[in-house]
């Protein structure tokens, strides 16, 4: 049996679960999530518990048993709490603001980089740590936002300048200094 899979998943007060068959909407306080998963596992909300079960032992209802549930769980958590993922600008003269809902990334460019917000997807810039945090109820959208920053100008090893996750270790390189010491 999968570890994650046989857990049930808690549904906290004010969010609403509907389970039709193989679709689930939830609703709360931040947004309302629908998805439809495979036939192959069963979903069903027992005593405010959304519980996952499958039918058989076969490999593709014990791969989708375990990744149902935690999709699930992220949609409970992403309307009930939402996710963040915060993203760090350095190098000299590397900087990020708000244009109204707009984020602008002055990261080495000739111009500007604008990047406009996906719907349900929120920005925050915080000027003095050179923060960037990207909001939302759907950890897929925030994610993928994020990852779409960073490719605007991810850390390069040399200088470690760019646009990197908060806690991400870039690996060094010694550079020409360091090429051939004798």
């Amino acid at each position: 049996m999968s570890r994650i899979g046989r857990l049930p998943v808690d549904v906290p007060a004010g969010v609403q679960v509907e389970v039709q068959g193989s679709n689930v909407r939830v609703k709360g306080p931040k947004g309302e999530l629908q998805r439809t998963f495979s036939s192959l596992v069963d979903i069903a909300l027992e005593n405010k518990q959304v519980v996952v079960k499958r039918k058989s032992e076969s490999p593709e209802e014990r791969a989708l048993h375990g990744t149902t549930r935690a999709l699930i769980a992220n949609m409970v958590q992403g309307v009930s709490a939402g996710f963040t993922v915060t993203l760090e600008v350095e190098g000299v003269g590397y900087r990020s603001e708000m244009d109204g809902k707009t984020l602008v990334l002055y990261v080495g460019y000739s111009h500007p980089v604008r990047v406009e917000p996906p719907a349900g997807i929120a920005f925050e810039v915080d000027q003095k740590t050179r923060q960037i945090k990207v909001l939302g109820y759907d950890r897929e959208a925030v994610g993928q936002t994020a990852a779409e920053i960073r490719r605007i100008r991810p850390p390069e090893p040399y200088h470690g300048k760019g646009i990197r996750y908060a806690g991400e270790k870039i690996r060094r390189k010694a550079g020409k200094a360091g090429k051939g010491a004798k």
